[in-house]
This record gives structure tokens, sequence and C-alpha cells, in this order.
């Protein structure tokens, strides 16, 4: 058990649980006692336990080779299939955290259920992500940007945006449902505009900066690369996506990456990145409901990001 939470939970940059501690002192304005600064980090590991659930059980679903720098839990000789054990496991730890630390708090059974409505809105991302774009079925005309923007709003937006600041709001004692509301308004924008970075860094990122090599080509994903391509493609660059995604070969990969870089995709990402960093500071300053910093330093880690 100390291996399996050691190799999955602390590697990653650790952004969801960081926020919880940054919400907190956002809303307090104020330096955090210990206990403050206990609570928020228990919450932030409770948001790392549940990324590591959620990654351990992607990887198994797209054969993904390396997670964080290092080979995926399933891959590590003698586990392979126990990691959807394991994955369970990592699950039940945020629940026991919570009941230790927080049963006696007016937040508890908010806090309880925000997880638990959180992993479902995750789970049914995941379904929709799995279902649109099967590994080994390519079928192009499922892959729109209405198709795309559910899968991102449910399957990532959610849990990497939403639920570390409303953890930081629940245990700052806020329960104006405006400001939960809100709160959730700009996490969903800001967590679009993430997974668009993590489609564009998926094919074009240096997997020695990233952590993982990508495979969303290969997988068959319905990427914000492709949708886009798709909508801009001539016929020529059309028929080589049909011949090419989906498929595993070094050839099939580089054909695909061709045709994007033919279309100069990575330009048109920066110019979306552009207009949502606007229009989300726009939202940002313009609204009275929570101070600004609640949000501010979430997306300054990651605009214009590299990994």
């Amino acid at each position: 058990m100390r291996k399996m939470l050691n190799y999955n939970v602390p590697h990653g940059k650790l952004n969801r649980g960081m926020a919880v501690i940054e919400t907190l002192k956002a809303v307090v304005e104020r330096d955090l006692t210990e206990q403050e600064t206990f609570l928020a980090s228990a919450l932030g590991w409770c948001i790392e336990f549940l990324q590591a659930y959620f990654l351990v059980a992607d990887d198994m679903m797209d054969n993904s080779i390396t997670r964080r720098g290092q080979p995926c839990w399933y891959r590590v000789p003698q586990i392979g299939l126990i990691a959807i054990n394991d994955g369970i496991l990592l699950e039940s730890c945020i629940y026991r955290i919570l009941k230790k630390h927080f049963s006696s708090l007016p937040c508890y059974t908010r806090l309880y259920e925000l997880f638990h409505d959180v992993t479902y809105q995750t789970a049914h991302g995941q379904l929709l992500d799995t279902t649109t774009a099967p590994i080994g079925t390519v079928d192009l005309t499922r892959y729109t940007m209405e198709t795309y923007d559910r899968i991102v709003l449910y399957k990532t937006a959610y849990y990497t945006f939403y639920l570390p600041v409303a953890c930081g709001l629940e245990i700052a004692g806020i329960t104006d449902g405006a400001a939960y509301k809100l709160a959730e308004s700009v996490c969903l924008k800001m967590g679009r505009y993430f997974q668009i970075q993590d489609d564009v860094l998926d094919c074009f990122g240096d997997p020695e900066v990233i952590g993982k090599i990508g495979t969303d080509i290969e997988d068959n994903k319905c990427s914000w690369l492709v949708v886009t391509a798709l909508s801009r493609a001539t016929e020529e660059q059309r028929a080589v996506i049909e011949k090419h995604y989906g498929k595993s070969e070094e050839e099939d990969v580089a054909a695909v990456k061709m045709v994007y870089r033919e279309m100069e995709l990575e330009g048109v990402f920066r110019d979306f990145e552009a207009e949502s960093h606007s229009g989300l500071m726009k939202e940002i300053e313009e609204q009275t409901l929570l101070p600004k910093n609640v949000f501010l330093p979430l997306l300054g880690k990651i605009y214009k990001r590299t990994k």
C-alpha cells in the first residue's frame, strides 16, 4: 500500500491540491493559522488522491506507456490488473481522510457530497471520451466541437478547477450559493482552456518536459486538434486524417501531425489562448462576489504553460 501510494500520488505538479490553500488564503485575506493550513492541505491531498485514482484508470483504458516521467502503474512488473483494485483503494483514502479530519466540522457533509458529485461528473466525462472515440474504431463524424466541449466539461474542468476552489470556499465558511455559481462559471472556462492546452502539448510537447508520451492520435482521441482540423480541412487533408488517425504506426502519427502543421494549428491555438486569457481576466476583474486572488493564481499557473 505504501509503495502504491508513493508511486501514484505525490509526483505531479500538485496544482490542484495547492489551489485549496491559495483559495482559502485569498478568501480570508490574511496568513492562515496552523489548523487552517492543515485542513486546507488535507483537502488538497484528497484531490491529489482523486487525481491519482483517475490517472491509474485512464492509463489502463488508453494503454498509455508513461505518466509523470515513470512507467504507468499497471505497467510496473507484477502489478498489471491489480491496478484496478489499487484505484479503488486510492479513492477510498479520500473518504477516510474526510472522516478523520472533517467529520466534526459544519462543512463535512457538503465536502463529502462535493467529492462524490465531482467523481460522478468526471466518470461520465471519461465515459463520453471512451465511447465517442473507442480505440480501433474511427468515426470522424462524431468529432464535433459540441461533443468535445461536453467531454472536457465533465472529464477535466470540474475536478481540476472547480473542486479545489469549492473546497477552499467550504473551509472558509462561504455559504452564498451565488459565489459557488460564479466559481463554477470561471473554473469551467479555465478547464476548457487547460484541456485544449493539454491536447496541444500531447501532440507537440516534449515528452521529457511534459512527463509523458502523447498518444492522442494513436488512441483515436476526440481532441481539440483533430476537431479543429476537420472543421478546416481540404478534401485532401481530410482524406489523410481519415486514413491515418487512430493508428499506432509511426508513419501514421507523422502523417496526421504533418496535416496539423500544414494548417498551422499551433498558431490557431495561440490565438485561442490569448482570447481565452483576455476573457477570463475580464470576468475575474468585473465580478465582486469573491476576491480576485481566488482565481488569478490558478490562471497564472496554466497560462502559456509548457507541461
